[in-house]
């Protein structure tokens, strides 16, 4: 694996922009963001065949000039420059008020463990996950590579962490998280490196977190889906 030092040089400007075009299944919400009982993505009443998913974008700020590397990992992921990335992929694990988990592109899986509610307070531990795995920028990095850093916190919603096997392990790899709540107990666990850009895009969100459940598992059948990626260039 690839040393720490390997994954410091900056690639391009200070903040980044990439973003997913969405497709699921699941309740609409209504004009104040909350889940209502319509269910976009059953057959249309005109077509037993034809399905009208619901479709959105996220766009994101990602940290390049803080966690550069970590960066630099999602942007390749993002734009498939690699030869591989996530467009395609699945949101695999859905909390409601706590977060949604994607980026395992090979697999579609995850192992997780060590999940406490106490209150309303959701502990959770990542463990290596079965797929996925990170863009070959650098030279013998490996399947994984180490946290970066922890400069950045879970201080909201709209939170997007890398998902790993524990602090200070080298099993960063593809799968990352976004938060809907403020998950500080996460702080100095998991490397934080951007947040959802806009207010349009957190909408999205809201929508794909009420397709969850509180084991994590998507409750409809057509799974919130990466069916496009890329970066914007610089606003």
């Amino acid at each position: 694996m690839a040393s720490q030092d390997k994954l410091r040089p900056q690639v391009g400007p200070d903040i980044i922009y990439p973003y997913f075009d969405m497709a699921w299944e699941g309740p609409v919400l209504d004009a104040n963001g909350r889940p209502t009982k319509e269910i976009k993505g059953e057959p249309m009443e005109s077509s037993l065949t034809a399905l009208h998913y619901q479709t959105g974008r996220i766009e994101f700020e990602v940290q390049n000039k803080d966690c550069c590397g970590t960066a630099l990992n999602f942007k390749m992921l993002c734009t498939g420059e690699a030869g591989f990335g996530y467009k395609g992929s699945k949101f695999h694990r859905v909390i409601p008020q706590f977060m949604l988990q994607g980026g395992d592109f090979t697999r579609g899986n995850v192992r997780i463990c060590a999940i406490f509610y106490l209150q309303s307070l959701v502990d959770l531990t990542f463990r290596k996950g079965t797929g996925g795995k990170p863009a070959p920028f650098m030279d013998g990095i490996g399947d994984k590579f180490a946290d970066e850093n922890f400069i950045h916190k879970h201080t909201g919603e709209g939170v997007l962490s890398m998902a790993n096997a524990g602090k200070n392990t080298p099993s960063n790899g593809s799968q990352f998280f976004i938060t809907t709540i403020p998950t500080g107990w996460l702080d100095g666990k998991h490397v934080v490196f951007g947040k959802v850009r806009n207010q349009e895009s957190m909408t999205v969100v809201k929508a794909i977190e009420a397709t969850g459940s509180s084991t994590g598992k998507v409750k409809y059948n057509k799974p919130p889906t990466i069916v496009d990626c890329g970066v914007e260039p610089k606003y």
